[in-house]
């Protein structure tokens, strides 16, 4: 499904799965720094989304799948949005993780 550039969402099952497959994941965690360390999905990167637009050439344009998370899953749909409008991501999927990490029953990486 495409909803304004972006390509969805992904379930938690769904993204557990794929960080257990041979898929390469770019997670993004949009939230704010000090949220990021108090815990977030193992392998995420934190690219606040005040900061998105300045940072959003960091992300891995050779990712299989890039996968935005905020806390509840509603600014993660906008931030999946704006980074799937980025040419520079050169079409790779971007979906946001329906649910946010409150949805996220996997495990909590803590600290950078």
């Amino acid at each position: 499904m495409l909803i304004g550039g972006m390509d969805g969402e992904i379930s938690a099952s769904e993204l557990s799965d794929l960080l257990d497959s041979d898929v390469d994941v770019e997670i993004v965690d949009i939230r704010r720094p000090v949220a990021f360390k108090r815990g977030h999905v193992p392998g995420s990167r934190n690219l606040p989304f005040g900061r998105l637009v300045d940072r959003i050439d960091e992300l891995d344009a050779d990712a299989d799948r890039i996968v935005t998370v905020c806390p509840h899953g509603e600014s993660s749909v906008q931030a999946a949005r704006l980074i799937a409008s980025y040419e520079g991501t050169g079409g790779t999927p971007v979906v946001s993780l329906a649910g946010g990490l409150e949805g996220w029953d996997g495990p909590i990486e803590r600290g950078n």
